[in-house]
């Protein structure tokens, strides 16, 4: 039986999917997955902080975030860009791997949209056109969306996205309801479109929850292995560590509690 030779991990911002990629990556069999979709074209890199807060003009957020950076033009080509992603993306043994938010669709339709072979401007036509036919899809998420919430806003203010900030950077982190409410609502409205897109598509992804990739990797990453062909005595234990610690539950129960009085976003 044949298996796909490539997979694709799908969600939302700090659902734990760079836990997941870097698992399977440390795995040598699984591709080189990367978040290969998020670099704006306009600038070469991800969205920065303030770009998550576009339209907010609230100052007491805004001030909490740093200046935008001009960055540098991607000027390659469509298909210059598709072929770096496939070569970047592959392990040895022909397997690649990536990762795919919600907020970065546009961008691959975008992309899609400049290939000779171009077949349609629909999510599904554009991954086709970019990775082919044969796709695992992968859908990583978070029962409770607070926790997420927090660490993304957490992330934004300390760029730090994986291990732990530096001391001083994240004693200088705040804690700030609206902000953390704005994020709630971006990351319910991204799971919201994913679930829709697989209705619509008619796709069943694997699905993992965080807290059991978290408990449980190598048997996660064991059964992703199992069906891309691979060994699934490959998983290795979990290679990154957790950044959540007492102040961010400390920020969740505070925010918890500010939602339910003030009416806040869950």
């Amino acid at each position: 039986m044949a298996h796909p030779q490539t997979y694709l991990v799908l969600g939302s911002q700090r659902s734990g999917s760079t836990l997941l990629v870097e698992s399977l990556r440390a795995t040598g069999v699984a591709g080189e997955p990367q978040e290969f979709f998020q670099y704006l074209p306009s600038t070469s890199r991800a969205p920065q902080p303030r770009q998550w807060f576009e339209g907010v003009t609230d100052e007491s957020i805004l001030a909490r975030l740093a200046p935008l950076e001009a960055g540098t033009p991607d000027t390659r080509s469509s298909e210059q860009w598709r072929a770096d992603l496939l070569r970047d993306g592959r392990t040895a043994n022909g397997i690649w791997g990536g990762k795919l938010m919600w907020n970065q669709t546009p961008l691959v339709i975008d992309r899609a949209a400049g290939l000779p072979e171009r077949s349609g401007t629909d999510l599904r036509t554009a991954l086709r056109d970019i990775l082919g036919d044969d796709i695992l899809f992968i859908h990583i998420a978070r029962r409770d969306v607070v926790p997420q919430a927090v660490s993304f806003w957490r992330a934004v203010q300390t760029q730090t996205w994986r291990g732990q900030a530096d001391p001083v950077i994240d004693g200088l982190a705040e804690y700030h309801a609206d902000g953390i409410a704005h994020f709630v609502t971006i990351l319910r409205d991204q799971e919201a479109n994913w679930s829709k897109w697989f209705t619509d598509e008619q796709i069943e992804p694997i699905e993992v929850e965080y807290r059991d990739l978290v408990a449980n990797t190598t048997d996660v990453i064991g059964r992703i292995l199992k069906e891309l062909g691979q060994d699934p005595t490959l998983a290795p234990a979990p290679p990154l560590e957790r950044q959540a610690g007492k102040r961010s539950l400390e920020w969740i129960e505070r925010y918890k509690a500010d939602a339910a009085r003030k009416g806040l976003p869950t």
